[in-house]
């Protein structure tokens, strides 16, 4: 729970920041924010990824390594790029049905 908390925080990070610097700048440097947001949270996730494979697990979890990617990196990620992607087709969904009911 803290994980999917740490890397929605992230995203949130990363699309704010490009939407201000679209504001700083006065033009689109980012047109698509919620990409910005997903790529901060996987560079994120891979300096976090690299840090965990890089250090030696505690005593007595050897194993463990991949269990951590999977849950504390990997779980995460995939669930914000899946809502990144659901709230992109809804709105390009409805963006479709606005521009069929226009006169």
């Amino acid at each position: 729970m803290g994980a999917l908390l740490f890397y929605t925080a992230i995203y949130f990070i990363g699309y704010f920041a490009a939407h201000f610097f679209n504001q700083i700048t006065r033009r689109m440097v980012f047109p698509n924010r919620r990409v910005a947001g997903l790529a901060l949270t996987l560079l994120v996730g891979a300096v976090h990824g690299y840090k965990i494979i890089s250090t030696s697990p505690p005593h007595d979890h050897g194993n463990e390594t991949i269990y951590a990617l999977g849950l504390y990196i990997v779980l995460p990620i995939m669930i914000i790029g899946a809502a990144v992607w659901y709230f992109a087709w809804q709105e390009q969904r409805h963006g479709d049905l606005r521009d069929d009911d226009s006169p």
